[in-house]
């Protein structure tokens, strides 16, 4: 009861901002509200200049912290607000004024139990960034070393919780009085926005993250993660080695340094292409100010709160679906999805493979450079949509980095497609995981899996038998000839596959 009038109350100030930069649009598509939104939509709006997504960009920022998360996501989510509004909110910018160094001190010393002047030599007082979760200030430790340092925004965990139950509330009003938003599972993407956006509000979690991707990335020439000082780290701070470079966006900036930007962009394709396809775990906010190139001309990335994970299944559906696509082999990309059960084996293979048709084509015929490896996963999981495919977050994630990752690459050279400088690492990595070689060890693999949690099965076995005369449904179950031939293809197959790993 409480929880609906405070969120209630809440309504009218969004309303009232949605009104302010006429972006009563977004509620047009839940019927029952009609009668509300239209008289509202005449007496309040007001016009303002630019696209619609341009002016739901600036009433999020309006909004906080929380919105501004919340637009981002959207910018995800062409099937739910189109493509062209969807593009406009990818540019959302995440910025706050800054809060005071004494709150900056506090914090810090209220972590740490210690004075600041015992943890850094010298510490700038005006932050060289303030984003809606955050704020990083440059200082010096008492060692000596060049650091940045990300300090959470006072009540900010308070801030997020109340504002993420209020967009839970929304959803589940916006399921309940427009069935048809089911598909589109309001809830579950509110539920995995909430997840996503309490992680960022423990810095150690992005601490670990930065650590995970140096490990991964050891070995890769040209690409090198800030070292973490762990000491001078908590839950609300994490301190890092200062980045010195240029953004990777500044083309005529890098040319001055003398950067060759081509090589910059085949190196950054490359390495992205690793940390989706080799490693699984990749830069998931890696717009311009993330990425930095440094002296030694060596891509220095920063920001590790957004970090995207693929499982191999994923990756090998990935690698697939794309090849599928760029040999125009429709019939492949269909029997993928439902391979994989993306798309439910109800749903009519041949009208998918016509809509995977049309997505590609128009792609395709475009000229090498203007290709759109982003655009391409974009289009098809608005379309998989309308096939009753299950919303996949990763891919999501995946889909709105490969956009932001092709914008900066346009920007250092516009005649370049960076998915072709990656081709040949593209090859390799499926030659070796999609060839038959790579698919008979994952065979032997699930088989050797299913053989380790044989122990465990037979315990499982002996509890059911010591049941036995309680439960004489099982007991039914187990006469069964049925069973007794499942359970010995079941063993013959694990005994194979002992042998043969």
């Amino acid at each position: 009861m409480i929880r609906g009038i405070r969120n209630f109350w809440r309504v009218f100030g969004v309303f009232r901002t949605l009104a302010r930069h006429d972006t009563f649009f977004i509620l047009e598509n839940i019927p029952a509200l009609m009668p509300l939104v239209r008289p509202l939509r005449r007496w309040l709006s007001r016009h303002q200049h630019g696209r619609p997504g341009e002016r739901l960009a600036r009433a999020l920022s309006e909004m906080g912290p929380s919105f501004i998360k919340l637009g981002q996501t959207l910018a995800t989510r062409a099937d739910l607000l189109g493509a062209e509004i969807a593009e406009d909110l990818s540019t959302l910018q995440d910025r706050l004024p800054p809060f005071s160094f004494d709150i900056v001190r506090q914090t810090i010393e209220t972590e740490f139990d210690q004075p600041l002047e015992a943890l850094y030599s010298s510490f700038e007082t005006a932050p060289v960034a303030a984003a809606s979760i955050a704020q990083v200030h440059f200082a010096v430790t008492a060692t000596g070393d060049e650091v940045a340092v990300k300090i959470l925004r006072p009540g900010i965990e308070r801030e997020l919780d109340a504002d993420l139950d209020f967009f839970l509330w929304l959803a589940e009003i916006a399921e309940f009085l427009a069935p048809k938003l089911k598909r589109f599972r309001p809830v579950e993407a509110v539920e995995i926005l909430a997840r996503t956006t309490r992680r960022e509000v423990d810095l150690r979690l992005e601490a670990a993250a930065a650590v995970e991707l140096a490990e991964n990335c050891r070995d890769d020439p040209g690409f090198r993660v800030p070292r973490i000082d762990w000491p001078r780290t908590s839950r609300r701070i994490v301190t890092l080695e200062r980045v010195h470079g240029i953004a990777s966006d500044e083309r005529e900036s890098l040319i001055a340094a003398g950067h060759d930007v081509d090589d910059v962009l085949r190196r950054a394709a490359e390495i992205f292409f690793q940390q989706v396809f080799r490693d699984g775990f990749f830069h998931a906010d890696m717009h311009p100010g993330n990425m930095f190139i440094d002296a030694e001309g060596a891509l220095v990335p920063v920001d590790f709160g957004i970090m995207g994970r693929l499982d191999l299944a994923t990756r090998r559906y990935l690698a697939e679906m794309l090849t599928g696509f760029l040999t125009r082999n429709y019939a492949m990309v269909a029997e993928v999805h439902f391979r994989a059960g993306y798309v439910p084996p109800n749903q009519d293979r041949l009208a998918f493979m016509q809509a995977c048709r049309a997505i590609g084509e128009p792609i395709l015929d475009l000229p090498l450079n203007q290709i759109s490896i982003g655009r391409l996963l974009g289009q098809l999981l608005v379309t998989t949509e309308e096939f009753e495919m299950e919303t996949q977050p990763q891919l999501l994630l995946l889909q709105k980095t490969m956009m932001v990752a092709e914008g900066v690459g346009r920007s250092l050279n516009p005649n370049i497609n960076m998915w072709q400088l990656a081709e040949p690492l593209v090859e390799d990595w499926m030659r070796r995981n999609l060839g038959p070689l790579a698919l008979l060890q994952s065979a032997l693999e699930e088989a050797g899996e299913a053989a380790r949690r044989l122990p465990a099965l037979m315990r499982r076995v002996d509890q059911v038998l010591e049941a036995w005369p309680e439960a004489p449904h099982v007991q039914a179950r187990l006469i069964s000839p049925g069973y007794w031939r499942f359970a010995a293809l079941f063993f013959l197959g694990v005994l194979l596959g002992s042998i043969f790993i």
